[in-house]
């Protein structure tokens, strides 16, 4: 596996697509073992995206994008300044509070960076950010994007390793409320040092209060409803996709009327592209993942891990600075996908709770989207505002101190994570 390794490292320098240098080292393997048959890699793609779980994955897509073309984005835009106009820190603060509401509506942390920036991102720079920070606030910010229902990383972690998805996204709400509050704590003290106002000067009315929360209503029971309809058992994982998708339609054609042809046939056409990289990524990563387990890497990296400590908490440490450290270098999707079978049968063995992992897990490969050197929402966020990645980074240091230590807060504190679906679906 070594000379796969090394190959899949050398095929993303050269800018090589993802799924392509999975798939390409992935065949590596089988040239390294002629004993076995080229039909394999074949069998093993076939049969990955024959997976049913995996269904949840384009439907959700599909609902997300739909969700985005009902108007409902606006509308989290008018609460958000509503509930966080009046903070230091203006847009910014603002820009934070839209991608928590957003988190249940596009699931995708890169979607979400790129959508704001192009709403927030000229607007923030106008009112007196600096470009970097505002790229800053605007990337990391969608770091709550994947652990608030439907994450499409909580769905892949989920499926992988047999791990509730009703749990998994039970769990991800008051990780989210730290991950907030600490991003607004940095926002706060970075506009006192450089003088950025809020964005309302008064305290918002009651009528307007109301009106904003009228207006997000149906983003904001999205989650709701998946959460209650996986816990009475109504729909499987799989099954609630497709209810999400129509309720993105009922949403967007009866309720606020603005899914229309045009929006309805974009919506399709976007979600075409997205579950295509998305299956296709899975598909060929299966080739990967053969090699792994018939090398028996899980266990000599568990071996590695278990001699340098049979400790838990220590374990998960190393492992949440391997996936930042892979992080820079590979994007969440990837990481979730070739590393929840190598790592989630270790923390088992060492008595974790794989959903109080996973979360740990999803959020340590999150952080690498928005790094350096390959971080895919910071390039996106950096191409559409036009800031350069050195500004970028050196605005952001706050904001990866903030997201770092409350990851560090949710190793060490497992009722942190666990204490809502304790809560919901019992221990």
């Amino acid at each position: 596996m070594t000379i796969v390794a090394i190959a899949f490292v050398v095929l993303l320098l050269m800018g090589m697509p993802v799924a392509f240098a999975i798939g390409i080292s992935g065949v590596l393997f089988f040239f390294q073992h002629p004993e076995l048959p080229l039909t394999i890699p074949v069998q093993v793609t076939v049969s990955q995206t024959q997976n049913f779980a995996l269904l949840a994955v384009p439907l959700f897509i599909l609902a997300g994008n739909f969700m985005n073309r009902s108007g409902i984005t606006e509308r989290l835009l008018d609460l958000a300044s509503v509930l966080t106009g009046r903070l230091r820190g203006g847009l910014a603060q603002v820009s934070l509070a839209l991608a928590g509401l957003m988190g249940g509506v596009s699931g995708s942390a890169i979607a979400d960076a790129a959508m704001q920036s192009r709403m927030l991102g000229d607007e923030m720079v106008k009112r007196g950010f600096s470009k970097g920070f505002a790229a800053g606030v605007l990337s990391f910010g969608a770091v709550l994007t994947p652990i608030i229902p439907p994450g499409i990383g909580m769905i892949l972690y989920g499926t992988i390793g047999q791990v509730s998805i009703g749990r998994l996204f039970a769990a991800g709400f008051a990780p989210a409320l730290l991950l907030w509050a600490a991003l607004s704590a940095s926002i706060v003290l970075t506009a006192r040092r450089r003088g950025y106002e809020p964005e309302r000067k008064t305290r918002p009315s009651v009528r307007e209060v109301a009106s904003a929360f009228r207006g997000g209503l149906w983003a904001l029971l999205f989650p709701v409803f998946l959460l209650f309809g996986l816990r009475m058992g109504v729909f499987t994982p799989s099954e609630i996709g497709a209810f999400a998708v129509l309720y993105a339609i009922f949403i967007g054609v009866l309720i606020y009327r603005e899914l229309k042809g045009r929006d309805f046939l974009e919506a399709l056409e976007g979600s075409l592209t997205d579950v295509g990289s998305v299956m296709f990524l899975i598909a060929l990563s299966a080739i990967f993942s053969y090699g792994i387990v018939l090398e028996r890497v899980p266990e000599v990296i568990s071996g590695f891990i278990v001699d340098l400590t049979g400790n838990f908490y220590a374990a998960t440490v190393l492992i949440a600075l391997f996936m930042l450290a892979a992080g820079f270098f590979v994007d969440a999707t990837v990481l979730i996908i070739m590393l929840t079978p190598i790592f989630l049968p270790l923390v088992r063995e060492l008595g974790g709770d794989p959903v109080h992992f996973g979360i740990v897990f999803i959020v340590a490969a999150t952080i690498g989207n928005f790094t350096p050197p390959v971080g895919a929402a910071m390039y996106a966020v950096c191409s559409i505002m036009k800031c350069s990645i050195g500004d970028y980074t050196r605005e952001s240091l706050y904001l990866f101190a903030a997201v770092a230590l409350v990851t560090i807060v949710l190793i060490f504190v497992p009722q942190a994570v666990l204490f809502v679906p304790n809560m919901i679906f019992g221990k």
